[in-house]
């Protein structure tokens, strides 16, 4: 029996009533592109396959394709495994028709912030993420301006995607069980972003920048990028705390930048 690794951050699903709930939130059916990010032992897999037929898998711990393709053999080269790391796939390189991608992942908590970010860069060719992530981390996502744990993730994640937790998962629900709870995500990227930065890259600095101090007020956080002055002209109180600072607020900060770089360019 393959025992769960912590350097992999490996918690294996195994409630059978969690996973059919996480299924019908899904809904796969026959004619989509599914992509499992970290199946483990197959729990996910295995009803994903019952009901589309078809999964593309990618595992990072290499004693685990072996038991998967020897569980799922009878699906031939309809189950296939990519033997590398999520963080440095290029899920782009999956889509090999019309189909958007509907990816599905039980998140290894040390590595799911970073994992968010790296799939929002392919936001183009997603259909819909549904996550298993500690709670804390869905929360975050999902927060507004003006919640304790409102900052970059949710904000970043909110550019691209809308945001619907589902629901909280217990830690009995998995081997080894976890010390925290879990939850269910579903993001699914916007077709057109309701506010599109003129630049990405300069809306990400600014939003990282902005949050470095969070007790600080945006005056003090963003005095190497933009003035008081400015903020103000823009319609934004200098005074306000970063987590108090809408989305659109941001956005506006970012293209007022990238116009003072492109004329000063």
């Amino acid at each position: 029996m393959h025992k769960a690794r912590k350097r992999f951050g490996q918690n294996f699903l195994h409630d059978h009533g969690i996973i059919r709930r996480i299924i019908r939130s899904i809904a796969p059916h026959e004619s989509d592109h599914l992509v499992e990010i970290g199946p483990g032992l197959g729990a996910l897999t295995e009803e994903l396959l019952a009901e589309a037929g078809a999964l593309d898998a990618i595992e990072l711990d290499r004693d685990l394709p072996p038991i998967l393709r020897t569980k799922f053999f009878r699906y031939g080269d309809k189950f296939r495994i990519f033997e590398t790391d999520a963080m440095k796939f290029d899920f782009a390189s999956l889509q090999a028709d019309e189909r958007p991608l509907r990816v599905v992942g039980n998140l290894p908590y040390n590595i799911s912030t970073q994992l968010i970010f790296h799939l929002l860069s392919h936001a183009g060719v997603i259909q819909d993420m549904h996550f298993m992530l500690q709670k804390e981390v869905v929360d975050r996502m999902a927060a507004g301006p003006g919640e304790n744990n409102y900052g970059r993730l949710g904000i970043m994640t909110q550019y691209y995607c809308q945001v619907e937790p589902l629901f909280v998962v217990p830690p009995g629900a998995f081997n080894p069980a976890p010390k925290v709870d879990s939850a269910i995500i579903r993001l699914t990227p916007y077709e057109t972003l309701p506010f599109e930065a003129k630049d990405v890259e300069i809306l990400q600095n600014v939003v990282r920048t902005a949050f470095t101090m969070r007790r600080k007020t945006l005056r003090n956080n963003l005095k190497g990028l933009v003035s008081a002055e400015i903020l103000e002209a823009l319609e934004i109180n200098p005074g306000e705390r970063p987590e108090r600072i809408t989305l659109e607020q941001f956005v506006r900060i970012a293209d007022y930048l990238y116009e003072q770089k492109n004329q000063n360019g």
